[in-house]
Order: C-alpha cells, then structure tokens, then sequence
C-alpha cells in the first residue's frame, strides 16, 4: 500500500465520518467546508452532482490549501472522463456510488484512492481484484448493518464506509460501528438545509461536533 492511500485511510478511520456535501454557490461551500475543519473534519467529500460542480471544486480545492491536513475527494463520478478532469483539478480520492470498471482502471493506474460503491458481495469482491482498499457500502439504508457483518466475515480486510440514510444518533450510528464500519459518509442527515439557507453556520459547526464526539465515544 502506499504512503499516501495508508495516510488517506488513517485519516478516515481517525475522523469516523466523511461529510459528504454539494452546493452551486462556492461561497457557501466554501463556508461550509471551514466550519467543518472547525469542527474537527478532516477529509471532505464534495459530489458532483450540480451542473458548475466542476467549477465549484476548483475553485474549493484551491481554498482549501489553507488547511494542509484537510483530504479534499470528489463523489458521484461515473466516469473515466470525470475522473480524469477532478484528479486534474486536485481531487484527494474519488468516490462513485457503484462498481464503474473504466473508473477504477483510471484511479488504479493513475494512483488515486478510489472508493466504489458497491451493494453485494460480488460487487464488494470484484472492486477489491480492481485493487479498491475501501468500499461505499451504497445504500446504506437499504443495505444496513448486517450487510457490513456479511462482508467481514468472508472478506475481513476490506474497509466499509456506508453512506445513504446514516443517521447521526447513537442507535443508528452504533448499529454501524459495531458492525464493523471504518467510517461513515453523511450528507443530507448532516447538513441542515434551513440552516445553511439562513446562514445559521455556527449551530452547523455544533452538530458536526456533536456527530464526531459521538463517533468517538463508540469507537473507544
């Protein structure tokens, strides 16, 4: 393994939760990712779903050399051509929502961490013969736990990180890490829209804390 894919995976399972987030105003997303830096985050998932993504992340990316410990990914990329261009642009890791073969042969032979999304044990199996260290258990609500539990048990060096439906509350957050989880993704559960829309930045920053305060206390 390398150094760089070993310090991604450290920060990760350090952190607990990876905060997975996308919006079409770079200033807010720039806010957004200071308040979570404050508030303990460490690796920062931003997704490609708006239609200026790409030019929200270049600009983010560049912003966020300020925190030289901070891992800056993109998610949902589907494709080759968009893992080409965000690895370009200074992504840390990608992330995709499923199995995607020309993206995984891209990030293997370019050396970027790639983590696919993957909904069976097949699919879990064939990412790791593409060379994947960590998987996107996706859905996670539709998967749940015992999905993480079957995984380990026949292939227990592979790293879950489920995202979809993680709550951030001790019962389900619990459900997970017992389970076996190396970290969770969560976006919308995390990130109050209302919130963010009133500019209400510091009542952010105190439930990120809150979640990764949890976290820790399950994971001692």
């Amino acid at each position: 393994m390398t150094t760089i894919y070993q310090k991604i995976i450290d920060k990760m399972t350090e952190t607990g939760m990876i905060p997975v987030f996308n919006h079409k105003d770079i200033h807010v997303a720039k806010k957004v990712l200071d308040v979570s830096y404050q508030a303990g985050v460490r690796v920062f998932e931003f997704t490609n779903r708006e239609s200026n993504a790409f030019e929200v992340f270049k600009e983010l990316k560049l912003y966020s050399e300020k925190y030289p410990d901070l891992l800056l990914g993109i998610g949902t990329v589907f494709t080759k051509k968009d893992a080409q261009r965000f690895h370009m642009a200074g992504a840390d890791f990608i992330v995709s929502p499923a199995l995607v073969n020309e993206v995984m042969q891209y990030c293997h032979m370019s050396g970027i961490f790639s983590v696919p999304g993957c909904a069976t044990i097949t699919e879990v199996w064939n990412a790791k013969t593409l060379g994947a260290l960590m998987v996107k258990a996706y859905p996670g609500n539709l998967l749940g736990p015992n999905f993480i539990k079957s995984v380990l048990a026949i292939i227990p060096d592979m790293r879950l990180m489920p995202t979809g439906g993680v709550e951030p509350n001790i019962s389900n957050l619990k459900g997970w890490f017992d389970a076996g989880v190396t970290c969770v993704g969560m976006g919308s559960q995390l990130f109050d829209k209302k919130a963010i829309e009133s500019g209400d930045f510091e009542s952010l920053s105190l439930r990120i804390k809150e979640v990764l305060n949890l976290i820790q206390s399950l994971k001692k």
